[in-house]
Parts: C-alpha cells; sequence; structure tokens
C-alpha cells in the first residue's frame, strides 16, 4: 500500500494547556499536567486545525495522553458538530486509569474511535482511516 498520508510536522502551536502538533491529516494534542481541557480550550485548538486544514481535508484528532488532566468527555457532542471533516479520534494512554477513561469516553463519540497505547500505532491508524475515507 503506497501512503498518501503527510506526517511531517507542518506546525506546533504551544498553548497555555498544551502543545499541538498539526499535520497534514493529523493533529496530535498533549496536554499539560493538571490542567483542566474545556469545550473553550478545544475549540481553540479546532480553530487552529481550520486555520490549517479548512474543512476539505480528512482529519484525525490524536489525544496522546502522557500528562494526567480532566476532561468532560460530552464536549465531543459540541466539537464534532463544528467539524464535519473529523474522521477519527485515538487516544493514547499509558496506565490503566487513562485507559478506563478513555474506554468510558469512546460512548461519547459518533466518529470512529481507536485506543492505542503506542503513539506510532496510532498513526498507521490513522493513516489507514484517511486513505479508506
Amino acid at each position: 500500500m503506497t501512503s498518501s498520508l503527510n506526517i511531517e510536522l507542518i506546525k506546533r502551536h504551544d498553548l497555555e494547556v498544551g502543545s499541538f502538533y498539526f499535520c497534514k491529516n493529523h493533529i496530535v494534542a498533549g496536554v499539560n499536567e493538571g490542567h483542566a481541557f474545556t469545550s473553550k480550550k478545544a475549540y481553540q485548538v479546532l480553530e487552529l486545525g481550520k486555520a490549517h486544514d479548512g474543512n476539505a481535508r480528512p482529519l484525525v484528532y490524536i489525544s496522546n495522553r502522557v500528562n494526567s488532566y480532566s476532561f468532560n468527555p460530552t464536549a465531543h457532542f459540541k466539537t464534532q458538530a463544528m467539524f464535519h471533516n473529523l474522521k477519527g479520534y485515538a487516544i493514547v494512554t499509558y496506565d490503566e486509569m487513562n485507559l478506563e477513561i478513555a474506554e468510558m469516553e469512546q460512548t461519547f463519540l459518533n466518529n470512529p474511535i481507536a485506543i492505542f497505547h503506542k503513539l506510532r500505532d496510532t498513526l498507521k491508524w490513522a493513516e489507514e482511516l484517511i486513505l479508506t475515507d
């Protein structure tokens, strides 16, 4: 299979809430330890994504949960409605507690969602999801 997904970094945004890495077809989010990642802050990140990609290019959001932070999963209802080009959502967990939270969070998403333990595996899944779109 020939890959058309460009995982080369286009732009990194360091915000108060964390660091966000924008590539051609995905955003990798690294929220800082102890932050409350609210829907307002999620909108800010997704607006940055729109500035990079518009609404035409399919996009996968990857939550790389290296740090512990809070997030209200019902905010997914708002963000999904705003981004019609969002093709999938992936969560990378590194411990049992975050795995359990991610499993519960799956019930709040209509898009394809997957949970991984390695970022590299997540990028492969995102690539396959985009290519099958």
